[in-house]
């Protein structure tokens, strides 16, 4: 092999296979939605879901809204990734776009809550986990609050979910702190994370 066909080896990128996750109301939409906005390259991975839609989310954008009826037929079919169901709705990650998306050498973003971010650590551990983090427990109960989508009861079964979702920190490859009121600042270091993870020589490509 000659000198530079090793290099070009070397700094063929590969593609990566990242994971977003971190306790509920700690602005994974938003990290999410704001990296669609910057129109990146890359497979931005949308979750089924039997919860009932939120006021500004679109169908097939945010999620795709599905009966439970639908969601059960799709598990029996084998089309997800990975499914499971948290606070009593479910949510499945579909296998077959992000098979395309593998062929197509493209990054894979999946945005995910922490049960599934382990999940998918057993099924590709190979991937970039980032656990997003509140800057404290303050902030991360005014965004629950803020959403208005909890009952007081709801609320405190979140933020004491949270508690037990942020010490499986150890399974994620990076922890990333979701700044308050300055999202786009969040984006540009989960984005230099990526860089450094597309510089590695040492992991294999990505096989689902």
């Amino acid at each position: 092999m000659q000198i530079n066909d090793y290099l070009n080896r070397l700094q063929t990128n590969r593609n990566l296979f990242v994971v977003i996750s971190g306790p509920s109301g700690v602005g994974k939409d938003a990290i999410f939605a704001h990296m669609k906005y910057l129109r990146r390259p890359y497979h931005f991975a949308v979750t089924c879901t039997t919860r009932p839609r939120r006021p500004n989310e679109i169908d097939g954008v945010d999620y795709i809204f599905v009966t439970k009826e639908k969601f059960s037929k799709m598990v029996d079919q084998q089309e997800f990734l990975e499914y499971a169901t948290v606070y009593g709705n479910s949510y499945g990650v579909p296998r077959g776009p992000l098979t395309a998306a593998i062929k197509n050498k493209q990054d894979i973003v999946i945005k995910t809550d922490v049960q599934g971010a382990v999940t998918l650590k057993k099924l590709v551990p190979n991937g970039t986990f980032v656990m997003l983090l509140p800057p404290n427990e303050d902030i991360l109960r005014k965004r629950l609050t803020q959403r208005g989508t909890e009952t007081l009861t709801e609320l405190q079964s979140r933020l004491s979910q949270a508690l037990s979702e942020l010490q499986k920190s150890p399974i994620f490859t990076h922890t990333l702190i979701n700044i308050e009121g300055d999202v786009p600042t969040t984006v540009m270091q989960l984005e230099n994370i990526l860089t450094a993870e597309r510089a590695r020589v040492d992991t294999d490509p990505i096989q689902l």
